[in-house]
């Protein structure tokens, strides 16, 4: 029998270990991490970009030997930089775990070389592909072990504010829209910030559920199953579906002037707020499309967002929310009396009184 190598971490001990290391080295090339990575994971490429793609295709087109030794020699450089640029001042009880795509030939060269200087580096058994089957299989567990209490609402009345609220009395809060940087909806994308990948968006997923205590009612928001270009995987979003709902209710003028606080990008940039407008043309076609351009023209921003929740968000809501969330009650509410911070203090309150166990 083999002996086991001292310096594999297995991919089943990763989740309650991962904590104890004081860096999560991954030296994949730089587009492989921007796609997904371990969270809080540093990125210190021993092939980059370009090297990568060289050296694959000179495995196909030459023989795996050739691209060995280039592979080799470029890995070896940029070892040497790593050391030079990021690890010299680490003292010896430093303590990294190193993975690339499958736990390889990369990460086995960085490890190699960090354990033969004396610190105490360890290898993921399976790299990001291992790391990346026990995020869907936790995420699938996650679907049976959860369960979540529904903050429902029509667009403007401030459901991923009051789940800021409720984390700071102190509830348990998944915050969907703030993992997949996107407010739902067409109009939902943060300015200048692009959304994760969908690999990337169950990692932070997943990332926050083992934050979480099953024991306990998590408290979420109501979405749709799509999150602007990432969608929730099937198993949780049916669970969040099935959960208890409590529907958070706002005057039309409050939700108004909530919109336009939370939305400030699209007022200072009207031709953007144009742009995402014309993507509903074939739904209300040209004619209204083109009357909610000139509303941005003349600024009657006001008149505007009112229309939108009218004809637009609210008959959207009314009509998917019973359907989508069967357990949701018209009578099941509470009001937001204004977008006042006292005002989002005292609905969580209520919130919390009514629907918290014990």
């Amino acid at each position: 029998m083999q002996p086991k190598n001292s310096h594999i971490l297995e991919i089943a001990q990763f989740t309650k270990e991962r904590n104890q290391f004081d860096a999560i080295i991954d030296v994949r090339s730089p587009a492989e991490f921007a796609l997904d990575h371990i969270p809080g994971a540093i990125n210190c490429p021993v092939l980059n970009n370009e090297e990568r793609a060289e050296i694959g295709t000179l495995y196909k087109q030459v023989s795996p030997f050739a691209a060995k030794k280039l592979g080799a020699a470029i890995v070896s450089r940029n070892i040497a930089l790593h050391l030079e640029q990021s690890f010299l001042d680490f003292p010896r009880e430093w303590r990294p775990l190193i993975y690339c795509w499958r736990g390889g030939e990369r990460s086995g060269a960085l490890t190699h070389v960090l354990n033969r200087i004396g610190w105490k580096a360890m290898q993921l058994e399976g790299g990001y592909q291992g790391f990346r089957r026990v995020v869907i299989d936790d995420l699938e567990h996650a679907a049976k072990q959860f369960d979540f209490q529904v903050i429902c609402g029509m667009t403007g009345s401030g459901k991923t504010r009051i789940l800021q609220e409720l984390k700071l009395q102190g509830a348990p809060v998944l915050d969907l829209e703030g993992l997949a940087i996107h407010r739902g909806s067409v109009l939902g994308n943060e300015p200048e910030i692009e959304q994760p990948s969908q690999k990337g968006f169950e990692t932070r997923l997943w990332n926050a559920l083992q934050n979480l205590d099953s024991s306990h009612p998590i408290f979420i928001e109501s979405e749709s199953k799509k999150v602007g270009g990432v969608h929730i995987p099937d198993a949780l979003m049916e669970k969040i579906r099935h959960g208890h709902c409590i529907e958070l209710r706002s005057s039309l003028p409050t939700r108004v002037s909530w919109l336009l606080h939370e939305y400030p990008h699209f007022v200072q940039n009207p031709n953007q707020f144009k742009e995402k407008l014309s993507l509903l043309t074939s739904r209300y076609g040209k004619v209204q499309i083109a009357e909610w351009c000139e509303q941005i023209d003349a600024g009657r921003f006001e008149e505007l967002v009112t229309d939108l929740l009218v004809k637009h968000y609210d008959p959207s809501y009314q009509s998917s929310i019973a359907r989508n969330f069967p357990k949701y009650r018209a009578d099941c509410f509470v009001e937001l009396d204004n977008e006042s911070d006292a005002a989002f203090t005292s609905a969580a309150s209520q919130i919390l009184k009514q629907f918290t166990p014990g």
